[in-house]
């Protein structure tokens, strides 16, 4: 009797450690700044294990503009805790006239309102023994409404922390 609760409390501890490895080596939830072409704030959610929201509020050219995401992400069993993904979304936000317009605009521009939508991909890490994250993404875009076009350079970092 002994030797068998002995035997399901190894069994026990042995699956609670794999399944405390698996867990430490992604997160539910991370909040944080990203800054690169624009900067701002990102908070990021994964719905499944493979599947994350992402929103992002984030400032360029005068404006606000927030963005929302819907990311798969993959292993890659090389690096424990790294991932890449993809995904894509859409955009809205505004801005304002004044010193600095987008490069696009004419000499008389007096502000807009903008809607478009966003692709994504990148690399996404999370330090094992810390609750930070590192993400680094290319996330062209390209306005429906309201001028921009496309834009291609939006590269950035995102720094979470995660819980």
């Amino acid at each position: 009797m002994v030797k068998t609760s002995l035997s399901v409390l190894i069994v026990l501890f042995l699956g609670l450690s794999f399944l405390n490895e698996s867990q430490a080596q992604t997160y539910a939830t991370g909040i944080g700044l990203r800054a690169g072409v624009s900067n701002g704030l990102t908070v990021k959610h994964f719905i499944q294990s493979d599947v994350a929201l992402e929103g992002i509020l984030h400032t360029r050219w005068r404006g606000l503009v927030i963005t929302g995401l819907y990311e798969v992400h993959k292993d890659i069993r090389e690096v424990r805790g790294l991932r890449w993904f993809y995904g894509g979304g859409a955009h809205i936000g505004s801005w304002n006239s004044g010193n600095s317009n987008p490069p696009w605009a004419d000499p008389g521009y007096r502000g807009s309102t903008i809607v478009g939508i966003d692709g994504i991909i990148g690399l996404d890490y999370k330090f094992v023994d810390a609750p930070i994250n590192l993400s680094l993404d290319y996330k062209p875009a390209f306005n429906i409404i309201n001028g921009g076009g496309f834009w291609g350079d939006e590269v950035a970092l995102s720094i979470r922390f995660t819980f």
